[in-house]
């Protein structure tokens, strides 16, 4: 059972003419949620893009004569240790991210209009991408469990030695010289290429030295995760008015080449959304908490936020003003339907709580799902008394049928599209689907929906 280090239970407009530029189809409200390719490991064998639209809802396909923008990609590396959070919290961040976008020259082109902007922030998870260290650890905690069950103490603390020198390893910041860090701020890529098909801008940012020096400051941990989103975004704003210090700084991560990519000009700043998973997730609640808006950038508003799994908050401040979605498992350990509970009663936005039956934590992020092959990278569900199984965290202590890692991602990216579109765009074609009225198509039937309309 993995755990995120130091515990993640207990740390705890219809399109006008700004959303033109984001529309797939000229004249049509379209909704397209887009399934993932192949290459980012969902499964789709076929090798071609499939629609997930729910019959119903009013929305219109995309149709073989109008096709969705390709994807460019960016990335941007300022400094592992280019970022303090504001105190109390004792630490240094890196500013880096991979950037996904609209590109060609046509209408629905990055070149054309403005388009909204969505950050997003991964979680509580190892920082260093060292193979060797990882294999010596599991080795060392097998050794240890034996050594326990046969009572021999200097062997068991020699192994635990072992355990902690290779943690520590795991979890430097900076990582050691030849090793490369573990990307977590990439295991969302496919809801990333599927946002930035709609018309988005998104940006995944890395947070691994919030990872690395977290231990201990769980009072200050979101606030420091929730100012990392804040300095994002203020960066973005300098850039889109063509200055600052991102500018020239976007690569093209394949080839090293200063990305040409048209940014200046071309974000709109007042429809900004915000996701985040597991501690990410934490963090994104903090940063969009009803006493938190005068912390964000000047010209900036953040529209709509979600949460794959988000743990609770320190200070489990009200999330009330802005359209809030929570999406998690049953099997997953993170037992987060708790934020739909916790702001039902004042909130002045919209509120959806998606539930997955047989949904894993790892699996919303493909650096920590074992299909990955990433160091450390595991399933890490409860297993149920039977192949396939899971046990559920929602209190009632079930075995359900585990999700599979390329189900889950179909489905997170089916409702994560509609929300951001439906509160980002002002497309209400999936206004049934978001409010549990009608069923994703093409995938299990295993989802569950409550909506909570605004007070």
């Amino acid at each position: 059972m993995a755990v995120e280090k130091h515990g993640r239970r207990a740390v705890g407009k219809a399109f006008g003419g700004r959303g033109r530029a984001a529309a797939l189809a000229a004249g049509a409200v379209v909704v397209a949620l887009t399934a993932v390719s192949p290459a980012l490991a969902v499964g789709d064998r076929a090798g071609s893009e499939r629609s997930t639209v729910p019959a119903g809802t009013g929305a219109v396909q995309a149709s073989a004569g109008t096709s969705s923008p390709s994807v460019g990609r960016a990335a941007y590396d300022l400094g592992d240790l280019a970022f303090a959070p504001g105190a109390p919290y004792k630490g240094r961040n890196e500013i880096a991210a991979v950037v996904r976008y609209p590109e060609g020259a046509g209408s629905e082109g990055l070149a054309r209009g403005r388009h909204p902007l969505i950050v997003m922030q991964h979680g509580q998870w190892a920082t260093c991408a060292d193979r060797a260290a990882q294999n010596a650890l599991v080795k060392a905690r097998k050794a240890l469990a034996l050594a326990e069950e046969a009572g021999d103490e200097a062997e068991a603390a020699r192994q635990r030695a072992v355990v902690d020198r290779m943690s520590e390893r795991l979890w430097a910041w900076p990582c050691r010289a030849g090793i490369a860090p573990l990307p977590s701020s990439s295991g969302y890529d496919y809801l990333a290429e599927s946002l930035a098909r709609q018309g988005f801008v998104v940006v995944s940012m890395g947070a691994n030295g919030i990872n690395a020096t977290s231990g201990g400051q769980a009072d200050s941990v979101y606030r420091a995760r929730a100012d990392l989103i804040n300095k994002h975004l203020d960066l973005w704003r300098q850039l889109d008015a063509g200055k600052g210090p991102l500018k020239g700084k976007l690569k093209d991560p394949e080839t090293g080449r200063v990305s040409d990519a048209p940014f200046a000009g071309h974000l709109d700043l007042q429809r900004v959304g915000a996701l985040g998973h597991s501690m990410g997730g934490g963090g994104v609640m903090q940063q969009v908490a009803d006493g938190r808006h005068g912390d964000w950038p000047a010209g900036v508003k953040v529209k709509a936020a979600l949460g794959l799994a988000p743990t609770a908050t320190w200070d489990n401040e009200p999330v009330t003003k802005v359209p809030l979605a929570v999406l998690w498992g049953t099997c997953d350990q993170v037992n987060t339907g708790e934020y739909v509970k916790w702001n039902r009663k004042d909130n002045k936005a919209p509120l959806h709580g998606i539930t997955l039956t047989g949904g894993n934590h790892n699996y919303f992020n493909t650096q920590w799902s074992p299909g990955s092959g990433q160091v450390a990278g595991e399933d890490d569900a409860i297993p149920g008394g039977q192949p396939g199984r899971c046990v559920a965290q929602d209190g009632t202590d079930q075995e359900h049928r585990g999700l599979d890692e390329a189900t889950q991602r179909r489905i997170a990216t089916g409702y994560t599209v509609a929300f951001f579109r439906r509160y980002l765009m002002g497309d209400t074609s999936a206004d049934a689907l978001l409010t549990g009225r009608k069923k994703l198509p093409d995938v299990p039937d295993v989802v569950r929906v409550e909506y909570v309309k605004p007070h």
